[in-house]
């Protein structure tokens, strides 16, 4: 049998008295180099010790040993979490394994931090670009814990790519160095403060989700807002219209100076509240069906320093088919995002109540849904135009930048004739 321990820096005198007796009885011992020192020093006998600093050497070096006599392999943290014990287990054997795990890096860094992790996620870019972690970025998740590789960018490529995607102002950042050793470090960085320049290889960083502090709304872009400026909703992050798509349907919209605009299926309401930052004289109804979606766009209008003149939790088509805000009853503009497999029978009441040189926008996520709003929109004699958008975000490499395709959007507008 093979015990397969795991330890931390003060391995082997800080380990438990039953593993200490595992070590005493085995017949070899397996250990890194930098701990074989401690362990001499500790054993009251000298034993066979094997290196295992190369998995793949140890590997072949166990399969030469007698199977029946007990041995040791001591490695840092879990084996079986980013450690050795995968390929100990697909190269020998579970059956021969025995495994004792310790505190992975992962759990040391949310306690030295002081968090609770049970929501939290990670992602490991040894070895690999940050596309990893772009991706997972997308989700908003509450807790994020980055496993660096120095040579793939580490602590700069996180922070990086925190500012490519528009979210430095959504997270603490979290520098976790040399865990369990020492000469660990725990630094909390901010997006005006510079990374220091000696920084450990061993390195967790951790991202911990934050609800953006308010800027004076004239702080921000007329329109093109960084999407971390949005409060999102918190069972749903990262659903939302990004930057680059909201541009393109603001320009599709043509917002008139005056006028009566519908988000319809608002989401964040980030459409209809940039559209009044650019025309702060119209009128703007969102809907949202979503429970709390009043409260968030009314939050968001607050952040921007808009208000709406109606902003309503409800089903769009139970609500067009009942009585609407006064005022609001004949839209000069439409935004069409939501309706989902009833967006044809919402998209109709629209068409019902547009104004006569009323301009409707309808952005789709799957070309399934075209046919059906393409010939609703002709059918009414209107203009139509289809256009696709596909944007690029450039993420950082350790050598350079990549542009990640961001999903594609159809978008159909139809304008009154």
């Amino acid at each position: 049998m093979i015990d397969v321990i795991g330890t931390d820096a003060g391995a082997p005198a800080s380990l438990p008295t039953a593993q200490q007796q595992l070590i005493r009885e085995a017949h070899w011992i397996a250990a890194p180099r930098r701990l074989q020192p401690a362990l001499n020093a500790w054993l009251n006998q000298p034993k066979p010790l094997i290196d295992s600093d190369d998995p793949r050497l140890l590997v072949d070096a166990l399969k030469d040993l007698d199977a029946t006599a007990p041995g040791v392999v001591l490695a840092s943290g879990d084996p079986l979490w980013f450690g050795i014990g995968r390929m100990l287990g697909d190269r020998l054997g579970t059956a021969r394994l025995r495994f004792h795990p310790a505190p992975t890096s992962l759990q040391l860094a949310f306690a030295r931090i002081g968090r609770p992790w049970q929501d939290a996620t990670w992602v490991s870019l040894h070895g690999r670009e940050p596309q990893a972690l772009s991706q997972a970025l997308q989700k908003r998740p509450a807790a994020l814990a980055v496993l660096t590789d120095p040579n793939q960018g580490g602590a700069i490529g996180v922070r990086q790519m925190l500012a490519s995607s528009g979210l430095e102002a959504s997270y603490d950042l979290w520098l976790c160095e040399n865990l369990g050793h020492p000469d660990e470090r725990i630094l909390q960085i901010t997006p005006d403060d510079d990374l220091p320049l000696d920084l450990h290889r061993l390195l967790i960083a951790v991202l911990i989700a934050k609800e953006a502090a308010p800027q004076d709304p004239k702080t921000y872009p007329l329109f093109g807002l960084d999407d971390g400026v949005y409060l999102q909703h918190s069972d749903h992050p990262g659903l939302m219209t990004k930057r680059e798509i909201r541009i393109q349907l603001l320009a599709d919209l043509n917002p008139p100076e005056q006028g009566v605009l519908w988000d319809l299926g608002a989401g964040t309401g980030s459409i209809g509240l940039e559209a009044l930052r650019l025309r702060p004289q119209l009128q703007l109804m969102a809907v949202e069906q979503r429970a709390g979606g009043a409260a968030l766009i009314k939050a968001n209008a607050e952040r921007l320093g808009v208000r709406p003149a109606a902003v309503l939790e409800a089903n769009a088509i139970d609500l067009l088919q009942g009585d609407l805000p006064a005022g609001l009853e004949q839209p000069n503009r439409v935004l069409l995002g939501g309706g989902g497999r009833q967006r044809n029978t919402l998209l109709q009441l629209v068409l019902e109540r547009l104004e006569p040189t009323g301009i409707v926008v309808v952005p789709l996520a799957t070309v399934e849904s075209l046919s059906g709003v393409r010939r609703l929109l002709e059918d009414a004699n209107m203009t139509v135009r289809i256009s696709q958008l596909q944007a690029w975000r450039g993420q950082p490499l350790s050598d350079g930048t990549r542009l990640a395709p961001m999903n594609p959007i159809l978008t159909v507008s139809g304008t009154k004739q």
